[in-house]
C-alpha cells in the first residue's frame, strides 16, 4: 500500500505568542500527538482532502492555506485528465517504517468550534509553539512517527528553534 495525506500546521496568535492545533490520534495500539490530517480520497483534490480532513478531526473549517493562491489546474482542457499543482509549506516522504506515504503539510488559519472528540481524535487543543518545541525535544516519541520530522522542520525553520 502506498498513501498520500496531507497534514495542517492550523495556527493562530496570541499574547504569548503562535499556538498550532494538536491532538491525540485514537486508533487501536495507537495513541500519539499529531496534527490534523489524513490520506487523500483517489483523485481528491490535495486542498478539498486538507480541508475535509481538518473538519473530521477538529471541527475547523479551513479559511486560509498559505499558497493556495499559487495553485493552477487542467480542469477543461482534458476532461480525461485533469492535475492541480500547489505550493506547500514543506513535504515528507517516509524512507523506513510499516506503511510507505508520502505527504505535504500546510499552514492554515481555521475557524470555529473545537471538536472534544473528532474522526479517530481526542485532546484536541490549541499548544503554544514553545510548549510542542519543548516536549519534542525532551520527548519526541509522544508525537507520531510522521508528524515528529514535520514539527522538527516546521520549528526550525520557522522559528529557529534547534535540535540536536
Amino acid at each position: 500500500m502506498f498513501y498520500v495525506n496531507t497534514r495542517a500546521f492550523i495556527e493562530r496568535n496570541r499574547n504569548k505568542g503562535t499556538e498550532i492545533i494538536v491532538q491525540v490520534r485514537n486508533k487501536k495500539n495507537e495513541e500519539a500527538i499529531e496534527l490534523p490530517g489524513g490520506r487523500l480520497e483517489p483523485y481528491e483534490s490535495i486542498l478539498t482532502g486538507l480541508k475535509r480532513e481538518v473538519l473530521e478531526e477538529t471541527g475547523l473549517t479551513v479559511t486560509e492555506v498559505e499558497g493556495s493562491e499559487k495553485r493552477i489546474d487542467t480542469v477543461g482542457i482534458n476532461s480525461d485528465f485533469e492535475v492541480e499543482c500547489l505550493e506547500p509549506y514543506c513535504v515528507y516522504q517516509t524512507i523506513k517504517g510499516p506503511v510507505d506515504s508520502i505527504g505535504m503539510y500546510f499552514i492554515c488559519r481555521a475557524e470555529g468550534q473545537l471538536l472534544s472528540v473528532g474522526d479517530e481524535t481526542l485532546h484536541i487543543r490549541w499548544e503554544a509553539i514553545e510548549d510542542i518545541y519543548l516536549l519534542m525535544k525532551n520527548d519526541p516519541r509522544k508525537f507520531s512517527d510522521v508528524d515528529r520530522a514535520g514539527l522538527k522542520y516546521y520549528l526550525k525553520h520557522k522559528f529557529g528553534k534547534q535540535f540536536e
